[in-house]
């Protein structure tokens, strides 16, 4: 009984928690920016009470005839999410990188040939020994795998380069990525550990509730506190920023050029340089 009342009270908060996201995002109006986030959110809330209602139902002794809309309405609202949240992952993307555009689409282009290719991988290692709609669990559980390694990545990346591309730890587009990352590293050591020692299954349940909430605690913190203006990205010439952005903005474009070089300066110059240092290291 009291297993049973902490898991409720755990998923009523969390669910509590995802309204209070949703109220503070769209009284933002961050849904003009980030309307892929704005689907989700409407996605989480709209399938919850459906599902909740559905499984008491199911509970009952006549219940049996819901447990196929239960199962609909679980297994699409968990492959809507997915796919969902890799959108979600680029407008996360393109907000960070807003500032350098030529970038931001070279790096959108890799995002969607590298989710294609993990798509591809993905579908290509499902057993399809299951037939009908059985087969839609392992689809699920691999489209969000794959979209859980695409969510690390992301939150690798921005922290990474985050001096580099002038973003701010306060910055939205950093707290979207950093509870989804949070959520995607749990989803992946849950299934990890459970897989490994199914005895795991409660105690590793109530640390995913706990982990789900300070992520989505994250999110409302990001949402109702003023996000901080960008840094306006001053770059010059000799910048590697400004050259991979230049390089960027050209690819695709012909009699563009990416880099303007010198008129006083030849790259066989360069070349020559580098030369005469390692032979004058070698010699002395």
């Amino acid at each position: 009984m009291t297993l049973n009342f902490g898991m409720s009270f755990l998923s009523l908060t969390e669910f509590l928690l995802w309204a209070t996201v949703a109220f503070l995002f769209w009284r933002k109006k961050l849904q003009r920016r980030f309307p892929a986030i704005s689907s989700y959110l409407a996605l989480r809330l709209g399938s919850s009470p459906i599902l909740c209602i559905t499984l008491l139902l199911q509970a009952q002794p006549w219940g049996r005839v819901f447990y196929p809309v239960y199962f609909f309405v679980y297994w699409s609202a968990y492959i809507a999410s997915a796919a969902l949240l890799f959108f979600i992952c680029a407008e996360v993307f393109r907000s960070a990188l807003a500032g350098l555009p030529g970038l931001m689409r070279f790096g959108v282009v890799i995002l969607r040939w590298g989710l294609l290719a993990s798509l591809i991988v993905t579908l290509s290692t499902i057993s399809y020994a299951h037939k009908g709609v059985l087969i839609l669990p392992a689809i699920a559980f691999g489209l969000m795998r794959t979209v859980s390694v695409l969510e690390l990545c992301l939150l690798a990346f921005l922290c990474l380069f985050m001096n580099a591309i002038r973003l701010s730890i306060k910055d939205f587009a950093f707290g979207m990525a950093l509870g989804l990352g949070l959520m995607s590293a749990n989803d992946l050591v849950l299934a990890l550990f459970v897989n490994w020692n199914a005895g795991l299954a409660t105690p590793l349940q109530f640390a995913y509730e706990l982990t789900t909430l300070v992520a989505l605690g994250i999110w409302v913190a990001y949402c109702a506190l003023p996000e901080s203006s960008r840094k306006t990205a001053a770059l010059t010439a000799t910048s590697p920023i400004y050259r991979w952005n230049e390089i960027a903005t050209a690819l695709g474009r012909p009699g563009k050029v990416a880099i303007q070089q010198p008129a006083n300066r030849f790259f066989l110059s360069d070349v020559e340089l580098v030369v005469e240092k390692v032979l004058s290291r070698n010699l002395s």
